[in-house]
């Protein structure tokens, strides 16, 4: 594909490829601009293509939109499948799911921090659609992973647990972006960050699988 001036631009060959492109950029956009941000423009202009190149691919807002949604979802399971490791079987289970869980929170806050502020962004627009909006919901924190964790904890009530444990992590994840743990100045990515997460993390696990 070739832009205005026939240059050729920033979005690789192939259809599939090609939208995922925008819907990245879509996430760009709304991470940095806000929900507003993303227009069908925006998105061609940031990826250096000539205009109406995304709503050749996306005709309405609402199905560009949908696309970035399902690409976060897609990409978060993906993430999580590539850094998921097994906890130390040697270690207290506790201690390694605790390790683990605050690990996985930790790239929210630092090299998925776009994905986690995009989100949030997003979220205004799926008000009014619940399919949108259920998959929103979902897309940063797997309640099947969590439901496995509990069970290997051997929690009473693991899905109920599990939807408790996902409960603390969002909020764990908006107070360190924007919260009172936001003021405390911890980068991501460091032995402060996860040790701050770990520890309301752990407590959490042992009342919840006592």
């Amino acid at each position: 594909m070739s832009d205005k001036n026939g240059t050729n631009s920033a979005v690789p060959e192939g259809r599939s490829l090609r939208r995922q492109a925008m819907c990245e950029a879509a996430l760009d956009l709304a991470a940095t601009g806000g929900n507003r941000a993303i227009t069908h423009h925006a998105i061609d202009d940031r990826l250096g293509i000539a205009r109406g190149s995304t709503s050749y691919y996306y005709r309405t807002r609402q199905d560009l939109l949908e696309a970035a949604i399902m690409h976060l979802t897609s990409a978060s399971r993906n993430s999580f499948d590539a850094a998921h490791a097994v906890p130390d079987e040697r270690a207290d289970p506790l201690d390694g799911a605790a390790e683990l869980v605050a690990g996985q929170l930790d790239l929210l806050l630092g090299d998925r921090r776009r994905d986690s502020l995009a989100r949030y962004a997003l979220a205004a627009d799926t008000a009014e659609n619940e399919g949108l909006r259920r998959a929103l919901a979902v897309c940063l924190f797997s309640s099947a992973a969590a439901e496995t964790l509990m069970e290997s904890l051997r929690a009473p009530d693991p899905i109920r647990s599990a939807r408790d444990l996902i409960s603390l992590l969002e909020g764990l994840l908006f107070d360190r972006l924007y919260g009172t743990r936001s003021l405390l100045g911890i980068p991501p990515g460091t032995a402060a960050s996860i040790a701050d997460l770990r520890s309301p993390v752990r407590r959490w696990l042992a009342a919840l699988s006592g």
